[in-house]
């Protein structure tokens, strides 16, 4: 009997060990510990079992303490193995460097990347750091320089809340489908508030009036970084067009409004705004040392980027900074803007609210708080408003009165915009009704009338489709029958194409339009790379003249009566717009007058 427990605990015994050891190899990948912690646990296991020879048969709170200390131990591996903060270098395939540029402030050399015929110069400074006394206040030129300044790696991401590696793997394997591993990315990218650099991706050697585009990052104005993959610039770069990127102040470094402020700034709330309108007045005064040609700019953005490029298309702080909009995703042109805008009183409210609640009597004292106390306050500083300095109105009713800078736009959504909105609030025949009523209130029968539901899974593909267009799909169409009604040449799109990653949730589209879908990726086939091929040249012709039309594409038409627009799917066609009626209910509700 004694020896068929001994067995038993043997077994135990390597089931646990294997089991933890797993596990917590697997930690030390997904939370992209430094390749050391790898080592030290090896060690600590081999070690493990040969005490475990020396304790195997003895009393049971030997083993315990045993045990306790094998955790312990790999508690302190994990923690100083941690993995280092370490800025993103400007590409993986550096050549290397290229000659200096002379820019305003001071030369400056980027990396060249032989293997993909481009050149990256990333963390050129735009824009004097905005810290200490110069939180919340409109940015600054840069202090000059003299001596070559290297930009071959990003600058830090715009002071935001950050997980532990940990949930952004996860997230990437649970959302993205499509983690990979590597032994190149065992650390994390700073976060600052000195973040006010550009980057920009140009064709190899020697240009001339290259048209430019400049992309606004998405993330809510709460999250996000200029440097991610999906919308590299280098696709770009290789179909002959100059791309820029920046980061901007974000949530309450970017977007928190004080009276005080407005008293000493002239402006408060749209400090985001504000860099991403000095960085336009950058490329207008340098982009043609790399280049590039300041009278040709197209201004991109997606979700929030695009929430930022109609403001800034209405904005006469942008007037003659660009000439054409992409707007991916969102606008702020319907009446009521479903997120990411908020009247100035507000504004002012919330942030008299926030000083109340960090004790400070003054916008000095707020100042002189860390950084990291205040970031968590994302949540309820992330949000455009009109100030009468960077937009006199809402973006809305500046359209009806006729104003904006942009010459052409390109615009459009993504069949499951609401995809990651939803995920933990999924609506089945019992709650459908009360979701739709919360939104709609006294036109909710019209709504249910319209999208029927009797069972769970009609319920929740009508709450899917209700959600998309309510908070992305309806602004669109606001803002091309006022585009129109301007006789601006729009054009607008529906992406639906599904696929391994991201399919035609939020952001789907972005790899497609940039040109960047991975070589190696097996999330995307054949038809996902041919129809990459048709939108990114799209975009690019649109880019180059302001019509995406060019010879063997399919005719993209404009949407100038704001009933058909162009499907990117399994196809590519011009169809009437899905959601006609719909709007017809939300115009009613939102008292839409063209």
């Amino acid at each position: 009997m004694k020896n068929e427990g001994n067995k038993h605990n043997d077994i135990a015994f390597w089931i646990v060990l294997v089991l933890a050891a797993v596990l917590y190899l697997a930690f030390l990948e997904l939370n992209k510990n430094m390749l050391f912690g790898w080592v030290l646990t090896a060690l600590l296991i081999t070690g493990f079992v040969m005490q475990r020879r020396k304790t195997r048969y003895r009393g049971i709170p030997l083993r315990l303490g045993t045990w306790a200390g094998f955790f312990l131990l790999l508690w302190v591996i994990g923690m100083i193995s941690w993995p280092p903060v370490r800025t993103v270098p400007a590409t993986d395939h550096i050549s290397g460097c290229t000659e200096p540029v002379q820019t305003q402030y001071g030369p400056v050399s980027g990396v060249i990347s032989e293997e993909k015929g481009i050149e990256v110069y990333a963390g050129i400074p735009y824009a004097e750091p905005p810290v200490g006394e110069l939180r919340w206040k409109k940015p600054q030129d840069p202090e000059p320089w003299t001596d070559v300044l290297v930009c071959d790696q990003f600058a830090a991401m715009s002071m935001q809340s950050v997980n532990i590696p940990l949930m952004d793997s996860l997230a990437q394997i649970i959302g993205y489908h499509d983690y990979q591993f590597s032994m190149d990315d065992h650390y994390r990218p700073p976060v600052s508030e000195d973040s006010l650099y550009l980057n920009i991706w140009k064709p190899a050697g020697k240009q001339e009036k290259l048209p430019v585009a400049v992309y606004i990052h998405g993330g809510s104005l709460q999250t996000g970084q200029p440097w991610y993959a999906d919308y590299s610039g280098e696709g770009y770069a290789k179909s002959g067009v100059i791309c820029v990127n920046m980061g901007y102040r974000l949530g309450v470094f970017g977007f928190l409004a004080d009276e005080e402020m407005l008293a000493e700034e002239g402006t408060a709330g749209n400090f985001g705004l504000l860099d991403q309108i000095k960085a336009l007045q950058w490329v207008q005064d340098n982009i043609e040392a790399f280049g590039g040609d300041p009278n040709n700019v197209t201004l991109i953005g997606e979700s929030a980027g695009a929430v930022c490029v109609d403001a800034l298309c209405v904005s006469p702080l942008a007037e003659g900074l660009f000439q054409r909009a992409i707007l991916e995703s969102s606008t702020l042109s319907s009446p009521q803007p479903p997120h990411s805008y908020r009247s100035f009183a507000d504004a002012l409210a919330s942030g008299k609210a926030l000083k109340e609640k960090y004790g400070c009597e003054t916008l000095a004292e707020l100042r002189d708080l860390p950084a990291s106390k205040i970031t968590g306050e994302m949540e309820t500083q992330h949000h455009v408003t009109a100030d009468g300095y960077v937009l006199a109105d809402d973006p809305y009713e500046l359209r009806k009165q006729g104003v904006h800078n942009e010459q052409a736009i390109l615009h459009g959504f993504n069949d499951q915009e609401s995809g990651p909105f939803i995920i933990f609030s999924r609506a089945n025949k019992k709650n459908y009704e009360e979701k739709v009523r919360r939104y709609f209130g006294e036109y909710t029968d019209d709504v249910l009338a319209l999208y029927p539901a009797s069972t769970d899974a009609e319920a929740d593909r009508n709450w899917a489709e209700i959600y998309g267009a309510l908070f992305f799909n309806y602004s669109h169409y606001c803002l091309n029958r006022l585009a129109a009604q301007e006789n601006i040449p729009v054009y607008e799109y529906l992406f639906t194409k599904q696929n391994g990653r991201l399919s035609s949730w939020h952001s789907g589209e972005m790899v497609y339009t940039f040109g960047v879908i991975p070589e190696e990726s097996d999330l995307y086939d054949y038809e996902d790379r041919r129809l990459s091929e048709i939108m990114h040249t799209f975009w690019v012709n649109f880019i180059t003249t302001g019509n995406p039309n060019g010879e063997e594409l399919p005719d993209f038409e404009e949407n100038s009566t704001s009933e058909k627009i162009m499907v990117f799917g399994e196809t590519e066609e011009m169809r009437s717009e899905p959601y006609l009626k719909l709007y017809e209910i939300l115009d009613r509700m939102t008292g839409f007058k063209n």
